[in-house]
Formats: structure tokens, sequence, C-alpha cells
């Protein structure tokens, strides 16, 4: 297994005009993405664990500069068989290579394993909060929102929530997302975050709207919801 080989194989995979449309919604620079389809580079992400010569040594020395790799070294992380310290290793690993908002949350969307282990990784979570950087906090806001979305997590993902960095703005709309499914799923407790949280009023406004736009919040709740905004 080396890279050259690897990124020949996704080359011959590559969809161009998928690749101009993704890189602009993916917010990276022309040229620097091959322009493999999501659930393609699942699949590659897959066959790759399972091949022998793979090691992670090996992958985690690719250089980052196109979008797939720094998505197979999250994709294979997820996907691959680990006891929970080997996961919290990888992911260590994984999350100083997200730079944009699709690793970060496809990279959320394979890491289903966690739902075994919610409360072990909750100071996981809170360190990558306290790291304090853009991505670091969306992974753990997205992460929240697929594997804490239950009522006895809700003081815990309040208490997160107040420690965003809303200043950046993938952070903004992760934290704005999270609370935004609060409110959907738990809108009691939600509304009361609203009124006595310390997150942003531009990531509580976002969340508002984000709310709003669901069939699951009635009419009278979306009034009341958009009242609340600053």
């Amino acid at each position: 297994m080396n890279y050259e080989e690897i990124l020949d194989e996704l080359k011959s995979q590559r969809d161009e005009t998928f690749r101009r449309f993704n890189e602009r919604i993916a917010n990276v620079a022309e040229g620097t993405s091959i322009g493999v389809r999501i659930p393609i580079l699942r699949a590659y992400a897959r066959r790759m664990i399972a091949r022998t010569d793979f090691s992670w040594d090996t992958l985690d020395s690719f250089p980052n500069t196109y979008l797939e790799i720094r998505m197979l070294k999250c994709l294979c992380t997820g996907y691959a068989k680990l006891s929970f310290p080997q996961l919290c290793d990888r992911i260590r690993k994984c999350v100083p290579v997200i730079d944009g908002w699709a690793v970060c949350d496809v990279f959320c969307s394979t890491l289903k394993s966690v739902r075994k282990h919610r409360n072990e990784y909750l100071p996981e979570l809170e360190n990558f909060i306290g790291e304090k950087s853009e991505f670091s906090q969306r992974f753990a806001y997205v992460l929240m929102l697929g594997c804490y979305m239950e009522k006895e997590y809700l003081p815990f993902v309040f208490e997160m929530l107040d420690r965003a960095q809303s200043q950046y703005y993938y952070t903004m709309m992760g934290a704005a997302w999270l609370l935004a499914e609060v409110l959907v799923r738990f809108y009691e407790e939600g509304v009361s975050y609203l009124r006595t949280g310390k997150l942003s009023d531009t990531a509580k406004n976002k969340a508002i709207s984000k709310a709003c736009e669901s069939f699951r919040v009635d009419d009278s709740q979306k009034k009341f919801l958009k009242s609340l905004k600053k």
C-alpha cells in the first residue's frame, strides 16, 4: 500500500463534473480534490482497511494535499473494528486533519460506534471543545448531534454550547445545528437554553431559523421562537 497507488486508484474513479461542483460547496482550492463521489469513497475505505497490507502508519504518512486523502483517513477510522481506546486514539489523530465542514461531517457520520461508549467518550468531547479551534469544536458538536440526542445528555450539550467559539463560522454553524435539533426534539429545554444559555446571539438566531424549517415544530412554536430572536 503506497500513496501513488492509492492516488492512481482514486483518479480512476474520478468524476470531473462532480469535482468542480464539490470544490465549490466544500470550499476547497481548485485542483485540491480528485472528484470521487462520497459513496464510492466510502466503499473504497472499507476495501482499504480489509487489505492484508493495510497500515495505519502508512495511511497517516500520506500527504493531506487532496480532500479525498483527508477523508480516507477519517473514513478508515470510522469503519475499522477498533477497541474503544484504539478508536479514541485514531479520532485524536484525525481531528487535526479536518479543515472543512465536508471532512468533519463525513467523518462524524461514520462514528456510530461512539454510541456504544457515550458516557466514556464525554471527556474526549470536552477536550475537543476545550481546544477552542474551529474544527475541533465543530467535530464535537456534529458528533453530539448524531450520537447524543437524548434527554439525559442535554445538560452536557448545553454546557458545551456555552463554550462555543462562535466567532468561527463553521463552529457557529455546528453549534446552531446542534441547538436547532435540540429545539426540534426537546422544545421546552431548548427554549430554556435560548433564554439563559451563553451561546452567541448569532448562533442562537441561526438555530431558531433552522428549527423553524422543521415540520416537527408547529406554527405556534415557530412564531414564539421567532419572537426570541435578537
